[in-house]
Order: structure tokens, then C-alpha cells, then sequence
């Protein structure tokens, strides 16, 4: 199963009831962020998910709203005591804003790894999942991506007692090897259905979105405006209308959307939800600290509704 949990879900500039964008995801022992607006480590230690896990960093593209957290971040993991690299992946330019950015955090406990993702965009491993890049159109160099978590297909014990195979060998037969005269096919069931997700903000909307969330378990996409008298400013400031993602998620047939990436003149996303749903139900607003879980099994589990107050 991946655990998400959306930070952050403004964009522009932080709200005292809004964060700025940043997802995280986690995969059992391993995780990674998407996007580090300004004082995602706050949010990171309030979620309670950890800080030493995370050794992946993917920034959409070079807003302030989504990586301005990144030198506090940074030093938060060296606060925290990290040592092993963090791999840090972005559209071009990425060497050049890290340059500028860890001026103000020179001395890190750990490497940076940078990863410049080419125009066309690409794909990469982290925390576990297959990630692919995609361009998007936001007046400058912006990805989206999408995550693959893969099954493992099945062993069959009982085809392996028939074909008289030791029990010595089945664990590398499960891992996918060939052991001795036996290969993987012999005792391992069909391919499964595995686990995936879209993550795509700021935008105008591009069939390249549509086409990365294809038989994905869910998208995050944006919910920069929600009024349709809001479409000038979509267009001039290159992001989309609540109706435009839900058009996007009907096409690509993905099993939910949720919306994030709200205007700071929107006080309470829900409103214009209706607008979206009318195009693809099985849309929601996201919270900042909403959790949800997404199983091989393709429900997505929502856990919390947000920050819990204390």
C-alpha cells in the first residue's frame, strides 16, 4: 500500500488556515515529497510520519509556493540526523535554484544528489515506486508525474509440492530468479494489478495529464480556481478550473480525484465542488494533513480529514 498525505494544498502564498503545496508519500520504510513550499518541515513534524524516512525530493517546477521550504527542510533532515544522499529531481534549471537556495544552508549532514529532468521528461526510481515525468504547460519549464507501485505476482506452493521443487528454492523463484532447472513462470501466478497515482498542479490542461492518469487508483490535480467566471485568470496565469481537472480525471478514467492547489481567494474549497462533480463524480477537496490510503486492492481509504487540533 502508499500512505499520502497532502501537507499542503494552497498556492501563491500561505494562508493561516493554508499551507503551501507539498504532498508526501510513503512506501513502508522508505518515502519521498512532492514540492516544498514555504515551512513544510512544520508540517512534516506535526504529520508524525518522520523525517529520516524521506530521501527523495520532487519539485514540479520553480515557484515560490513550492520550493521556498526547501533550504528549512534540508536542515530539518540534518536536525534529524540523516546521512544517508537525498536525490533531488526538478525541471531544468534545478542546479542553478539549488545553488541559489543552499546559500542559506551550506552545511548539510548529507549529499544532494540533483537530478535535472530533460524537457521532455523521463523516468526514475524513488522510494521504491517507478516515477515518470511529464511536461506541463505553465509558461516555464513544470512536471507532473505519475507513481507505480508494482505487485509482486503470486506464488503458487501447491504447483511447487507437485512439481516436487525444494523448499529451499522457493524463496528465490518468489524474488523472480531461476533456481537449478526451475524458472519463476513454473510457480508464480499472472501478472497483478498494482497501485498508481497522478500528481499535477499548476496547468493549463494538457493530454499529457490525461494520458499519465489512465488506470491510476487516483489524481491530485489542481483546484486553482473554481468559479467559471475564474477562466480569464486560468488562462492568463496558465492553471485550471475545478471543471477542466474533473474533465482531465473523466477522460483518463482514473477511480477518484481529489483537488488541491487552492487560490488564496477561495475561502472554502467545497463550494465549487458541485462544478466538478457534475463532470466526474468522484471528486473531493483536499485538507491540509488529509491522509489516505491507497491498497493493492484499489480502494482509497481515507484516514483523517486533517490536522488534528490540539
Amino acid at each position: 500500500m502508499i500512505d499520502l498525505c497532502t501537507l499542503g494544498t494552497g498556492g501563491t502564498m500561505p494562508l493561516h488556515t493554508r499551507a503551501l503545496a507539498s504532498l508526501y508519500v510513503r512506501n513502508g520504510a522508505r518515502a519521498l515529497l512532492v514540492d516544498c513550499g514555504e515551512g513544510t518541515q512544520v508540517w512534516v513534524g506535526k504529520l508524525g510520519w518522520g523525517f529520516q524516512r524521506i530521501g527523495a525530493i520532487l519539485i514540479s517546477h520553480y515557484h515560490a509556493d513550492h520550493c521556498s521550504g526547501l533550504p528549512g527542510f534540508l536542515l530539518a533532515l540534518t536536525k534529524a540526523g540523516r546521512t544517508e544522499p537525498v536525490d533531488i529531481w526538478g525541471p531544468r534549471g534545478l542546479v542553478r535554484v539549488m545553488s541559489g537556495l543552499r546559500v542559506i544552508c551550506p552545511n548539510l549532514s548529507y549529499e544532494t544528489v540533483l537530478h535535472e529532468v530533460p524537457d521532455e521528461g523521463s523516468c526514475f526510481e524513488a522510494a521504491g515506486l517507478r516515477v515518470r515525468a511529464f511536461p506541463l504547460d505553465h509558461g516555464m519549464p513544470c512536471l507532473g508525474f505519475r507513481f507505480d507501485l508494482d505487485r509482486p505476482r503470486a506464488f503458487l506452493p501447491d504447483r511447487a509440492r507437485e512439481l516436487g521443487i525444494p523448499m529451499c528454492l522457493w524463496q528465490r523463484l518468489q524474488r523472480g530468479e531461476s533456481a537449478e532447472d526451475w524458472t519463476p513462470d513454473a510457480v508464480l501466478g499472472p501478472e497483478r494489478r498494482g497501485i498508481s497515482f497522478v500528481y499535477a498542479t499548476d496547468t493549463r490542461p494538457v493530454p499529457a495529464i490525461a494520458e499519465a492518469g489512465r488506470d491510476t487508483d487516483l489524481m491530485i490535480l489542481e483546484g486553482m480556481y473554481g468559479a467559471e467566471d475564474d477562466l480569464p485568470k486560468a488562462l492568463k496565469n496558465s492553471h485550471m478550473l475545478y471543471r477542466e481537472s474533473a474533465a482531465l480525471a473523466r477522460e483518463a478514467g482514473t477511480g477518484r480525484l481529489l483537488l488541491t492547489h487552492f487560490s488564496t481567494s477561495m475561502e472554502e474549497p467545497e463550494e465549487h465542488l458541485a462544478a466538478a462533480c457534475a463532470v466526474f463524480p468522484r471528486t473531493g477537496c483536499a485538507r491540509d494533513g488529509m491522509t489516505m490510503t491507497l491498497r493493492y486492492d484499489g480502494v482509497t481509504e481515507q484516514t483523517t480529514p486533517g490536522w488534528t487540533e490540539t
